[in-house]
């Protein structure tokens, strides 16, 4: 039989010899099969053909890797083929031997293990290895390297703890030459504000600020920056409170360094009539708080000692041993309305924050019965800072928690926030927040560990109106992939994080923005060494 394909291959000509011919006709005819669908046979077997002589060669090649050729295919292309487990290229015993765990002891005093990928390279080359002992050495060398990082880490976090929680010599300075010139001299014990300004405290016309800290250096860059963009210092007010033994050197140095016409108001905590009456709420649970935080934490000598806590757990642990979550310059936000009874609306401010604009504007925005006008931060280009929900702040592991809350809800920041007062009188906000509180100590600290946010996010729930992030961008003190075209922008920038700007771990570039608000030729500032640069 010959087979004649034309050089179009439209055109099949099928020449059978004698004998087979009559042979084709009968079957032809007795099953009804043409020439054309015998073609059509003949060249689908010879393709068959042609793939199996293909197969059996590359398994003959594949044959010391112990892999067939459909497996090898298969794990090009997907991890079954034929509904068939495909097996791995790499010996089963590098497997075994990676997953069994190794004794940190075991590597102590060793010194036959490599250091560098280049000195394992080199040993390898010039020792005959099995697949056992490659992958012995490897788990060695890995296991020696992954416990330096992690020491490596948490010395950092501890460095910076030591660092943030410090209180710099320069401040230091500052304070105690303050407090000297608060008993020496009159002029640094002036009332503030004075008697004729006084009725413009209680008074709701005013744009009214309050700013709750313990530190005088950032207090007066906070107000420096705060009167000197905004289009009406005449019209603002500035309620600063803080604690007894920062009063006089707070007193002092907004004496010496009035900002008129802006008007400012100096007070420690004890000279509220309502934080002297009875217990204060905030206190007992502030005490509470330490008490626990002492049992549970152990001191940052305990915390770095953990051989089991990865180096973030190890880093939010320190955090909470932070003096800003012991302050209670940090908690007595949430009794504002009763700190100041005779006002309707204040804007909060922390003491890392700086006013790069006219603030009075927020007192436009409408809250629409809200109490607290802030940023969202779960939106936002940058997705370190901005991409916090409930899940990030709260143990939704609690049940307490997963029963109340969504995890992916949306949380907000303090350090820049519109309280309507007069709608805040309305609810029972405060009363939740040492609710949840108290709960939080009952669980030994298990529904929260920082801060005063996260029992802000529950005590707010429901009463937040969003703002435009315009009036405040984040992270300035976290991380400095911020950069300095965006930060000058921004109405309100917050150096929320360890990275404080008066601090030496500050962030270089970002630093300018605070220190600018800072009188280089003050003779206090000048005298303690402070760094305007």
């Amino acid at each position: 039989m010959r087979l004649l394909i034309s050089p179009s291959l439209r055109h099949v000509t099928v020449l059978p010899g004698n004998g087979v011919r009559e042979f084709i006709k009968v079957k032809v005819r007795a099953r009804r099969v043409s020439y054309r669908m015998l073609f059509y046979s003949l060249l689908f077997f010879t393709f068959i053909l042609r793939f199996v002589f293909l197969l059996s060669t590359a398994d003959t090649i594949d044959a010391e890797t112990k892999c067939s050729t459909l497996g090898c295919l298969g794990k090009r292309l997907g991890p079954r083929i034929l509904r068939r487990r495909l097996d791995s290229a790499v010996p089963e015993v590098i497997y075994q031997v990676l997953e069994q765990p190794l004794d940190n002891d075991e590597l102590k005093g060793r010194d036959d293990i490599p250091q560098t990928l280049e000195e394992f390279m080199d040993e390898v080359k010039n020792n005959i290895f099995d697949a056992k002992a490659f992958a012995l050495k490897l788990r060695e060398m890995v296991t020696l390297l992954e416990q330096r990082t992690r020491n490596a880490k948490i010395q950092e976090y501890l460095y910076r703890h030591v660092a943030s929680s410090s209180i710099p010599k320069q401040l230091l300075c500052l304070a105690l030459r303050l407090a000297h010139e608060h008993s020496t001299n009159a002029a640094a014990r002036r009332q503030l504000p004075l008697p004729e300004l006084v009725p413009a405290l209680v008074d709701n016309s005013y744009f009214h600020f309050v700013l709750a800290s313990d530190n005088v250096l950032a207090a007066s860059v906070v107000a420096n920056s705060l009167f000197q963009n905004a289009l009406r210092p005449e019209k603002f007010v500035l309620h600063i409170i803080t604690d007894r033994k920062t009063y006089s050197p707070m007193q002092a140095w907004f004496s010496l360094h009035p900002l008129s016409p802006a008007i400012i108001e100096v007070k420690a905590l004890h000279h509220f009539d309502w934080f002297a009456k009875g217990k204060v709420p905030v206190l007992e649970a502030m005490e509470k708080d330490l008490r626990v935080r002492s049992r549970f934490r152990g001191g940052s000598s305990a915390i770095v000692e953990s051989s089991t806590d990865k180096p973030h757990i190890i880093a939010a642990k320190l955090q909470t041993l932070g003096p800003k979550y012991n302050s209670v310059m940090n908690h007595i936000r949430i009794h504002l309305p009763e700190l100041f009874p005779s006002l309707n609306k204040v804007v909060f401010l922390d003491d890392d924050i700086v006013a790069q604009t006219d603030l009075s504007p927020l007192w436009d925005i409408d809250m629409n019965g809200k109490v607290n006008g802030a940023v969202e931060t779960c939106r936002g280009q940058d997705k370190f800072v901005m991409s916090k929900r409930l899940k990030n702040y709260l143990n939704f592991s609690h049940p307490l928690i997963a029963k109340n809350f969504n995890p992916n809800e949306c949380a907000w920041a303090y350090g820049m926030n519109i309280f309507d007062l007069e709608a805040w009188r309305k609810t029972n906000i405060s009363i939740t927040y040492h609710h949840w509180v108290e709960e939080n100590l009952k669980s030994g600290l298990s529904l929260w560990q920082l801060g005063t946010l996260p029992p802000g996010l529950i005590a707010f729930h429901g009463h937040v109106h969003v703002i435009d992030p315009f009036w405040h961008m984040l992270g300035l003190g976290y991380q400095e992939n911020t950069s300095l075209a965006d930060a000058e922008t921004a109405g309100v920038i917050h150096f929320n994080g360890r990275a404080k700007p008066w601090l030496d771990i500050a962030f270089p570039q970002l630093r300018p923005l605070w220190a600018k608000y800072i009188n280089s030729s003050d003779k206090f500032i000048t005298g303690c060494h402070i760094r305007t640069s």
